[in-house]
């Protein structure tokens, strides 16, 4: 503390001899600053968190475990998240505008589930294929830094992003027996993503919207549905691979789904300059070791579904990629380009071709 240093540096000068004009100047000195608060004794700024998913996930683990401790271990206490998870202050798909209307300082969006209010966002899930691992943080770094109208369609919803995880990969999981990609033709198979829906029906399949709960499972045991295509995490909690255990999975099938940590543009606005620069400094350090516990807890995923039962086969490179020409994306993106046009989204043509680039570079 400073009344501490104070003390110390006066006994040190008192000892060599100082004068006493100096010495009664600097205890005094010493006794003003005593007088103030200790950095310990400052009431830290609370910041509320809410988060839809409950705690135990490696997203909703990552954030608690190494985010949160990293903004208060570099504030040195100034700043504390209060942390509030399984959709106790705002279910998915309320957390934007919990956030965005203070009834929240900080919370997870998913923009998938408001794509009214972030249409731009939605470009993320349009490719087939993708990077992995700490590779997804260098894409999603590089499109936030380079494409300004990402940080400006949050910005009008009343949000600052601070932080992004980002999801496992594609997988699907089919009720039968399926040696390729090629097997999707003929079956009904469910999404929720529409990029999804449109790739599927590229595919020779027959896309089904169905409400994300029990009733997947029941329509995959009833045989009125075939699988289901969706991330792989996701299945494995849900128990569809009790009722679709022949799984397909790669690396490199892109979901493109993002987790943003936002904070509440005028909370964001009303901290010092210096814990803004503390919560920026949190987000890199913890990248670090985002990409790498990723990987680890893919392994450990796909290992928990053959341990239960699956059979799990990952695509070959040359698969994946004859998927990605199969779905027509680019066809699909330029049809949603132009209806985003029709809706006033004048941006949509150059945020995708900006974020086409970068996802080109990325992949190398």
């Amino acid at each position: 503390m400073r009344g501490e240093t104070m003390s110390e540096a006066d006994s040190m000068t008192a000892n060599t001899g100082i004068s006493r004009r100096l010495f009664l100047a600097s205890a005094a000195g010493a006794a003003a600053c005593a007088a103030l608060p200790s950095e310990a004794a400052v009431q830290p700024r609370v910041l509320k968190f809410s988060d839809h998913e409950p705690l135990g996930g490696m997203r909703t683990r990552f954030l608690r475990d190494v985010v949160f401790p990293a903004i208060e271990r570099e504030s040195h206490g100034r700043l504390k998240i209060e942390d509030h998870w399984n959709g106790e202050i705002a279910a998915a798909y309320d957390a934007l505008g919990a956030v965005s209307k203070s009834g929240a300082d900080m919370a997870t969006v998913v923009p998938e589930y408001t794509a009214k209010e972030l249409p731009l966002h939605q470009i993320f899930k349009s490719f087939p294929v993708g990077p992995a691992g700490g590779r997804q943080i260098d894409f999603f770094s590089r499109v936030y830094d380079e494409v300004p109208a990402f940080a400006a369609e949050l910005e009008h919803n009343n949000i600052v992003p601070v932080f992004f995880g980002t999801g496992y990969p594609v997988a699907f999981f089919s009720t039968a027996p399926m040696a390729g990609l090629d097997g999707l033709k003929g079956g009904k198979w469910r999404s929720a993503s529409f990029w999804h829906l449109d790739f599927l029906r590229n595919a020779g399949a027959t896309p089904v919207t169905m409400h994300w709960g029990p009733e997947i499972y029941e329509a995959m045991k009833q045989k009125t549905l075939d699988g289901l295509m969706v991330n792989v995490d996701s299945g494995f909690m849900l128990g569809v691979h009790e009722a679709a255990p022949h799984v397909l999975v790669s690396d490199d099938l892109w979901l493109g789904h993002v987790y943003l940590l936002a904070i509440n543009k005028t909370v964001w606005d009303s901290l010092t300059a210096e814990d803004r620069d503390v919560i920026r400094r949190a987000a890199r350090s913890s990248y670090q070791t985002l990409g790498s516990v990723m990987a680890s807890s893919l392994e450990a995923q796909l290992d928990d579904l053959s341990k239960a039962g699956a059979t799990v086969r990952t695509l070959e490179p040359g698969e994946v990629y004859r998927w990605s020409d199969v779905t027509r994306y680019r066809e699909v993106q330029s049809a949603w380009a132009k209806d985003q046009m029709s809706k006033g989204v004048s941006g949509a043509g150059s945020a995708l071709d900006a974020v086409t680039a970068i996802m080109a570079d990325v992949m190398g």
